[in-house]
């Protein structure tokens, strides 16, 4: 029998992060795969990727949709994890945090702060740096996401490794009484 890795729990942001990496390989759109996961409370609320209105052709399908230079065919996942929370419903978006690939545009930033989002953790700043002055105005708390080398090791081995094989020994039998 082989030998079992050892186990390794990752911090929140660890485990969100790339809960929104693995959410941006959704997307659609070819200029951009972001992800973004709403949490609150170490609760998923809702995620969202870059990718057409429901319903409505894909880039990836029918080109891009081009205005000033920025593909206007997508709702950016940030956008969507807000859409996502409103349609599901039963929570609220108030105190929550983002977790997001890229730093949102300025659209998104004015979605996020008018839905109450507290916390907006990214991995890197895409175009515009001015939403990291307009989150914080807002009093949005904002982080830059420092990749673990030791997360992302047992991501690797976590994704490469196969599934191990558990067999029922132990298992509790459970007896049913009709009365």
């Amino acid at each position: 029998m082989p030998e079992e890795r050892q186990h390794y729990r990752p911090s929140w942001d660890d485990y969100f992060m790339s809960i929104a990496k693995i959410i941006a390989t959704r997307g659609t759109c070819d200029r951009l795969y972001s992800g973004s996961v709403l949490v609150k409370n170490n609760r998923i609320i809702s995620t969202g990727y870059n990718g057409s209105p429901p319903g409505l052709p894909h880039c990836n399908d029918a080109g891009h949709l081009l205005e000033d230079g920025h593909c206007v065919r997508t709702i950016h996942g940030e956008h969507n994890s807000l859409l996502q929370a409103a349609i599901n419903g039963g929570t609220t978006t108030v105190g929550a945090t983002l977790y997001t690939k890229y730093s949102p545009c300025i659209h998104c930033t004015k979605y996020i702060i008018a839905c109450g989002i507290v916390r907006v953790v990214m991995g890197k700043v895409y175009r515009n740096e001015k939403v990291l002055d307009m989150l914080k105005a807002a009093g949005v708390k904002v982080d830059f996401y420092q990749e673990n080398p030791d997360w992302s090791q047992e991501l690797t081995a976590i994704f490469s490794e196969d599934i191990p094989e558990r067999t029922n020994e132990g298992a509790v039998k459970m007896e049913v009484t009709h009365e």
